[in-house]
C-alpha cells in the first residue's frame, strides 16, 4: 500500500473511532450483598478514546435528577457492547445529599 493510501485510512479509522462516544446500555446485575432496588446505568465505551469523565457523564444523564452516578463495575464481556465500545461501565444512581 502506497504511503499516500496508508495515512488516508489511518485518519479515517480514527475519525470512525472518534465519533464512537460512549452510550448507555444494560447495567449488570447487583451482585450478592448488593442492593439490587438501587436504580443501576450502563455505559458502552472505549478505553482509548472515551475519558472517565466522558463515561461518568453519559452515566450521570441516564440518572433521574437529585442523584448521582457512582460507578461499581467495569467488565468487557462484549454481551451488551459491541467491538468498538467493548467496555461496560455500571454505575448506581444514588441519591445526592
Amino acid at each position: 500500500m502506497n504511503p499516500a493510501c496508508a495515512l488516508v485510512l489511518r485518519i479515517a479509522v480514527v475519525a470512525m473511532l472518534a465519533g464512537c462516544s460512549p452510550y448507555p446500555t444494560y447495567p449488570a446485575l447487583a451482585r450478592p450483598g448488593e442492593d439490587a432496588s438501587v436504580t443501576r446505568v450502563a455505559i458502552c465505551y472505549d478505553t482509548l478514546i472515551s475519558t472517565l469523565d466522558e463515561v461518568q457523564a453519559a452515566a450521570q444523564q441516564e440518572c433521574t435528577a437529585n442523584t448521582l452516578a457512582m460507578a461499581v463495575d467495569t467488565d468487557w464481556h462484549l454481551q451488551y457492547c459491541p467491538l468498538l465500545l467493548p467496555a461496560r461501565a455500571t454505575f448506581i444512581c444514588t441519591p445526592k445529599k
